[in-house]
């Protein structure tokens, strides 16, 4: 991949008309220069130009995904190599979908299938099944084993399908300008947010429930926390002039998008997630933020990540890097990975508000690079090189955190990178350059 200074001299020296004469859009030869990401009026609110002004994204660098489409354009072979992985995925998910919270048996406590629902996934029952106990009632906690009968349940599955989808279309036809990838992000946008017969009440009353013990639970919010953002940073993508998505679907997404951050705020749900001490708070943090920057709410975003310093990697981040809290868990990797993604997604909404998360150091002398170098030797060296206990480790589960710090400066995640392997589906950092868990979420809890 092409360093940042690389995409910064491009950006500086390439016009939008010498990009225009190379094929990016199909609009007029004469244009001025990509306006900045937070211009909210000139060229970039015309229609026809708005495609080449830099995406007002949330966790994404909009002037970065604009700087990469130029790469793309002058040849350069790693960002090509990982838009062709990208296109792999959204020609899957082009035909696959739309998915919607009604396409369940299973009726919610509130009798309303426009509400989400979820079991939580490792909890099981402790005793036999029979007449008079059906579910097997109590359950008890197997932490890290997936109970198999909460996928009866097909929301959670959707969801991370449907929101997947939306953000791969969403880049490839950003990418591509190919306008069947947009049609399709947005008809999945409307299906699952906006259409009345199926869309999703903004709560999540009754997300990762227990048998015989409650119909929801605050923890539960984590199913929303980890992809929601990367449906704000599609949604953002598809407004600089995508096919299929109108400015009123924009207006209607952003509506719907508030409703559910006053239900985050205030819902004792909410509130219990945002006091949890793990990556359950972390990505609270990242969820609250990111859908307060997305909505206007500059000032509450700027606000929650002010507080991340003490209130997160304070506490998250011993002197040595480790994460106390993720290795206390039996997948010691897999969580140390999974919160800092939510650590290192945190730190670039950071920069689009003027809070620097990337240079904090917390008074043991913790940091999130700190946090990112304590894996190093297990992202490249394997599971010999980690000391704790995993069910299931995977090495290049960190791989995009290593990028991400080596972006914001860590020579060390820098020094790394060319030793840690890439996922299955190739390395897609260099299109979609955010943090993204490269394990298996599914049982995640």
């Amino acid at each position: 991949m092409l360093p940042l200074r690389t995409f910064r001299r491009a950006g500086a020296l390439v016009t939008a008309t010498a990009v225009l004469s190379l094929g990016l859009t199909g609009a007029a030869s004469a244009v001025p220069a990509p306006a900045p990401a937070s211009a909210s009026a000139g060229p970039c609110a015309l229609p026809v130009l708005s495609r080449l002004c830099p995406p007002k994204t949330v966790v994404l660098d909009g002037n970065r995904l604009l700087l990469t489409k130029i790469a793309l354009l002058v040849g350069d072979r790693t960002t090509k190599a990982a838009l062709g992985n990208l296109v792999k995925q959204a020609d899957v998910a082009v035909k696959a979908g739309p998915w919607t919270v009604v396409d369940k048996e299973r009726v919610p406590p509130s009798g309303d299938k426009h509400d989400y629902l979820s079991l939580a996934p490792y909890w099981w029952p402790s005793q036999p099944k029979t007449p008079a106990n059906p579910l097997g009632c109590p359950y008890v906690q197997r932490d890290g084993v997936l109970n198999p009968e909460t996928t009866a349940v097909p929301d959670k599955a959707e969801r991370l399908k449907a929101f997947s989808s939306i953000y791969q279309l969403s880049l490839a036809w950003y990418y591509t300008g190919k306008a069947d990838y947009a049609r399709r992000a947005a008809l999945d946008l409307r299906t699952w947010f906006l259409d009345a017969a199926t869309k999703m009440n903004p709560n999540l009353n009754f997300a990762q429930g227990i048998p015989c013990k409650n119909d929801g639970r605050g923890i539960g919010i984590i199913e929303f926390s980890y992809t929601f953002t990367q449906v704000l940073d599609a949604a953002a993508i598809l407004s600089t002039g995508a096919p299929g998505w109108s400015k009123a679907d924009e207006s209607a997404f952003k509506g719907w998008s508030g409703e559910f951050l006053t239900w985050l705020r205030t819902s004792q749900y909410g509130k219990d997630e945002a006091a949890a001490q793990n990556n359950h708070g972390t990505f609270m943090d990242m969820l609250t933020a990111g859908t307060a920057l997305y909505t206007g709410q500059t000032g509450v975003a700027k606000d929650i990540l002010e507080k991340a310093k003490a209130g997160r990697i304070d506490h998250q981040i011993a002197a040595d890097g480790s994460q106390p809290e993720e290795v206390a868990r039996t997948r010691t990797f897999h969580y140390s990975t999974f919160n800092l993604v939510a650590l290192t997604r945190l730190a670039q909404l950071g920069r689009h508000t003027g809070v620097d998360l990337w240079g904090y150091r917390n008074p043991q002398g913790g940091s999130i690079f700190k946090a990112v170098d304590f894996l190093l030797p297990a992202a490249t060296g394997g599971a010999s090189q980690w000391h704790y206990p995993d069910l299931n480790f995977t090495q290049y589960a960190a791989l995009d955190s290593v990028h991400a710090a080596a972006d914001a400066g860590d020579r060390q995640a820098r020094a790394a990178l060319p030793k840690v392997p890439a996922p299955p589906g190739g390395d897609l950092y260099p299109v979609r350059p955010a943090a993204e868990q490269l394990d298996d979420i599914s049982t995640t809890g």
